[in-house]
């Protein structure tokens, strides 16, 4: 039960976060939301910080699994960035709030030495994804004149902004945008 019950907390604070920020929201305020005094929930958690680091990790550590065994399966570099991309939007609906979360306090939480993780887990996707963009630009599989970074950053930040306006049960799912993705990523809209 208590840990059913910290899950719930973990989930209800999540919310909050990506509704609110991590900044504006408070110890009172999930404390109000899950129906109990703020001095319970530091039962289950030493600070607000402890909370966020829950939801964070947890996203880090899938989104880390996922793309170590895209890039471990040894497929082609297309093969390989299409299992990243599809990687990344199977974390749309599990991890919505902490790609929220990601996105709005980002600046703020990579400050703190709690969260050098993120830091170290950015850099080492960045460099699954540009490297293996740079291995296809060697295999002349991509475009030489892109810059392999830049194109990562883009991409990212691109399937990061759906979590924005996409809803689960909307008629659209993770695979489906996925795949609608990579095909304008490949294909682009021109008619060729």
């Amino acid at each position: 039960m208590a840990s059913e019950r910290r899950e719930h907390l973990v989930r209800l604070a999540a919310e909050l976060f990506a509704q609110k920020g991590f900044q504006a929201t408070t110890v009172r305020n999930i404390a109000d939301e899950a129906g109990i005094l703020s001095g319970s929930l530091y039962h289950h958690f030493d600070s607000k910080e402890s909370i966020v680091d829950e939801i964070l990790s947890g996203f880090f550590d899938e989104i880390m699994a996922s793309y170590r065994a895209a890039i471990d399966r040894g497929q082609g570099p297309r093969e390989t960035i299409a299992a990243l991309v599809r990687a990344a939007f199977d974390t749309l609906e599990p991890h919505r709030a902490a790609i929220t979360v990601m996105q709005n306090d980002w600046s703020y939480l990579r400050g703190m030495e709690r969260f050098a993780y993120l830091t170290k887990a950015e850099d080492e996707i960045e460099e699954m994804w540009a490297g293996t963009i740079r291995q296809g630009q060697r295999q002349g599989l991509f475009r030489a004149d892109i810059d392999a970074t830049l194109t990562y950053r883009m991409v990212r930040d691109t399937i990061w902004m759906a979590v924005r306006w996409y809803r689960p049960g909307s008629g659209l799912d993770p695979k489906t945008l996925a795949e609608h993705y990579l095909k304008v990523m490949f294909d682009g809209i021109n008619i060729h």
